[in-house]
């Protein structure tokens, strides 16, 4: 992204609409991906998002004040290229998901992994159909393979833009469970940051917090909260 860093030249960001979609004028100049793509978006409201985004830079673009422009950018330019590899790897987080691998001690926070983390793998079992194992310590517990292939003809039914944000509530939660409980209305994605860091809580609850470590946290909750924006304005 350190390419595209181009100066103001516009007075005004308007939506347009192109085809099925929509797209940003800067003027008269549709906005293009880094990779010269057609931006085109699939609501108006994303669309009404990048262009505010647009509209509020001045002098020199600023790639990191325009997130919901990034992540569009991403969806057009890497996750509908690739499509295939990225459903494969969000898919994989299904095996080795965060919530089924649980501490060994102590006691209190085995107590407290399982009341946060229990009631949402019951709800992938009764609403996904996809029951899953858990096991205590860091070694590999086998998923059942339907529930496997369940849990990836989800992320495979998303679209590129969806499943760009839903790239970073996986990646950002360590949780398959935890994003798709999020993009069904399940969670809301505020909680499900609380629910994936019930390790890190613990351990700040014993022995306080470390100023770096809150402030990589506080960044990735950002985050996390804005991939959460980004998938409810795409449908």
């Amino acid at each position: 992204m350190t390419a595209w860093s181009p100066r103001r030249f516009w007075t005004e960001a308007t939506v347009v609409p192109e085809g099925d979609g929509f797209t940003v004028h800067l003027d008269a100049r549709p906005v293009r991906t880094p990779l010269k793509a057609p931006l085109i978006l699939p609501t108006k409201a994303l669309a009404d998002a990048v262009a505010a985004e647009w509209q509020a830079q001045t002098g020199k673009v600023d790639p990191a004040t325009m997130p919901f422009t990034r992540t569009a950018n991403s969806a057009i330019d890497t996750v509908a290229a690739h499509f295939d590899a990225v459903v494969d790897m969000l898919a994989a987080y299904g095996e080795t998901d965060l919530l089924c691998y649980r501490a060994t001690g102590p006691a209190a926070l085995i107590d407290r992994q399982s009341a946060a983390w229990d009631p949402l793998l019951d709800w992938a079992a009764q609403a996904l159909g996809t029951p899953l194992q858990v096991t205590h310590g860091v070694m590999h517990v086998e998923q059942p393979a339907t529930s496997l292939a369940t849990l990836k003809a989800a992320v495979r039914a998303l679209s590129p833009f969806q499943l760009a944000a839903f790239h970073d509530l996986v990646a950002i939660s360590g949780s398959l469970i935890l994003a798709l409980a999020v993009t069904r209305g399940r969670l809301a994605a505020d909680d499900a940051w609380t629910l994936s860091r019930i390790d890190e809580s613990w351990q700040i609850d014993q022995w306080g917090a470390d100023e770096e470590a809150a402030e990589i946290s506080a960044l990735k909750h950002a985050a996390l909260l804005q991939a959460d924006r980004f998938y409810a304005l795409c449908g």
